[in-house]
């Protein structure tokens, strides 16, 4: 077993054994984010594979201020957001002061599945998707997001309530299908 460190170095020095030794290490930790930005499986696959190209051509930017683990997550949620940035624009996005009864209600999610959860967020469209995993589950601020895509702040903050009002109409239905009630 390798320690971090010995892995760079071997990165740096282009030994496939070592490149190796980080993809088994963190490719399956980085697949799931990448799932959560992809609309499906295959998608995530081709962000995950051009993350660690990107990983490899860029160790020698790896300065240790982080974890390994969250530099190269650093690196997979880029790789995400540019492989969705086209598509941001595709679909319309609506800025918050255009939006009306989005009341913010709490829902529940202890019945459910991490797949079950990922499988909602990943039916969300594009830009939804994109903003709720950002703000939700990176933790990044509307005004850190707003620069990052392009975006206005208060789109991000649309986006975000559109993308939980889409999440809280899936697990009601969801609720309604398996046990005949809505979430309250």
């Amino acid at each position: 077993m390798y320690s971090d460190k010995e892995i760079v170095e071997g990165c740096l020095r282009n030994d496939l054994k070592m490149q190796q030794a980080l993809y088994d290490r963190y490719s399956g930790r980085m697949f799931v984010v990448c799932l959560r930005y992809a609309s499906g499986q295959l998608e995530a696959e081709d962000i995950l594979q051009e993350a660690f190209v990107k990983v490899y051509r860029k160790m020698d930017t790896y300065r240790e201020e982080a974890s390994l683990a969250q530099w190269i997550k650093r690196v997979v949620v880029n790789t995400a957001l540019n492989h969705q940035r086209s598509r941001l624009y595709m679909y319309p996005m609506v800025d918050v002061e255009n939006l009306h009864g989005l009341a913010d209600q709490e829902t529940t999610l202890s019945g459910y599945s991490y797949q079950e959860l990922l499988e909602f967020i990943q039916e969300l469209p594009s830009g939804c998707r994109v903003i709720f995993n950002l703000y939700a589950i990176e933790g990044y601020g509307h005004k850190e997001i707003a620069e990052m895509l392009g975006v206005s702040e208060g789109t991000s903050k649309s986006q975000y309530a559109r993308a939980k009002k889409l999440l809280q109409q899936q697990l009601a239905e969801s609720e309604k299908r398996v046990y005949g009630r809505r979430i309250q």
